[in-house]
């Protein structure tokens, strides 16, 4: 049964014994790093004691198979052709591989919204200084219309110089969501490629990432997939496979995609075989509960927090879509408005409130990010938001 529209959701009974976190903090930031579920982390631990009781049978004998196993388990829970896909450590690191897949030149260009993420923003820029070529940034302000954002990408395309658009599906600083099907047919109109950043995705939004329409769609699976961290599934077009190369040769490099970018040697698998077990506990609790149990949430924190500093609900952006378990609340002018200062009002929340937030700087202002997950409960955010205030206003003098 959904709650009141503005009410807190009714928590999901069991769901926050499953989790280990320290319960003298107030852990209001999934999305950075996720938390593990028990069962999730027991799996692994599993793994980890096969692995070292033989390392030699684990590593020789059918440890190829057992990613392809999870890599198809994986790729059917998020509608993803298993055969394009590939289990990577990260986004980030997927990024860079399919950066030095696009062939770039000193009259080509890579085009980003103001939206992406730091170290995604960091690695176009790098390839492109390698490469000649220029990265754009298009500017798309929070709280446009869907058919506004399509129409002000497809504006800023090249055609003819555009030689990659990278475009979020879940923005990690603005929790802002983007119509990425419709950008990718926006951009498939001028043959320009598009590199879909899903890192939220996979857990938090339903999501059928063969009818999204990318060349590239990168998603976590550490976050709101429960998986252990350093799981992430890179999908491919069937153009691209040929081109998109490991950042290290192994021994696995003259299978091709995806076997030479899963087999890396001596590295540690067991995050990929246990990722099948977070994604049954997600499907023992029942995804659709969770995700509107973890939207209607993170709303109310939203809304709570944003009135306690004054703000109106016109001022509180909503993320432009059902699901969303990440809402931002713009911190008062003057705060927070550049990277180091973020990290540093972030820690001092995190020392003096005892509560995990995000803080990022966008766009000249601070915003503080809320997460809702299966472990919150609303008085975490009722409490945070009688106490910021106070903090805020010591923090300006």
């Amino acid at each position: 049964m959904s709650a009141p529209a503005g009410a807190p959701p009714q928590p999901i009974p069991g769901a926050r014994l499953l989790f280990s976190l320290d319960p003298s903090v107030s852990y209001l930031n999934h999305g950075s790093f996720g938390a593990l579920p028990i069962s999730v982390q027991r799996a692994q631990q599993r793994l980890r004691d096969e692995m070292e009781s033989n390392p030699l049978r684990f590593f020789a004998v059918g440890l190829e198979d057992r990613i392809v196993h999870s890599r198809r388990h994986i790729a059917a829970f998020l509608g993803a052709d298993p055969d394009g896909s590939a289990l990577i450590q990260n986004t980030t690191t997927a990024i860079s591989m399919i950066l030095q897949s696009v062939r770039l030149g000193p009259a080509d260009e890579v085009l980003l919204t103001d939206h992406a993420y730091g170290a995604v923003t960091m690695a176009v820029r790098s390839r492109c200084r390698r490469s000649g070529a220029s990265a754009r940034t298009v500017a798309v302000p929070l709280g446009l219309p869907a058919e506004g954002v399509v129409a002000r990408i497809r504006a800023a395309l090249r055609p003819g110089r555009t030689r990659l658009l990278v475009i979020d599906q879940l923005a990690s600083a603005t929790a802002a969501l983007f119509p990425v099907r419709e950008i990718c047919a926006a951009a498939r109109e001028h043959d320009i490629p598009v590199l879909v950043d899903a890192a939220h995705v996979p857990g938090m939004l339903p999501v059928d990432v063969s009818a999204i329409g990318a060349d590239f769609w990168v998603g976590n699976l550490h976050k709101w997939g429960w998986a252990p961290r350093g799981t992430a599934l890179m999908t491919v077009a069937p153009a691209w496979r040929r081109r998109v190369e490991p950042l290290v040769v192994s021994w696995a490099h003259d299978e091709g995609y995806p076997g030479a970018i899963e087999f890396q040697g001596t590295v540690d698998y067991t995050p990929w075989l246990a990722a099948p077990a977070g994604i049954f506990t997600l499907r023992t609790l029942g995804p659709e509960d969770v995700r509107r149990h973890n939207e209607a949430l993170v709303s109310y924190g939203q809304r709570v927090v944003g009135e306690a500093l004054g703000l109106a609900p016109a001022d509180l952006p909503h993320p432009g879509g059902p699901g969303v378990a990440m809402r931002v609340v713009p911190l008062p002018a003057g705060l927070a408005t550049t990277a180091p200062e973020a990290q540093a009002l972030r820690q001092h929340i995190a020392d003096k409130l005892a509560t995990e937030v995000a803080v990022n700087a966008w766009g000249g202002r601070g915003l503080l990010r809320l997460s809702g997950q299966v472990y919150n409960r609303p008085q975490e955010y009722d409490v945070f938001a009688e106490r910021l205030p106070g903090l805020l206003a010591e923090y300006q003098r």
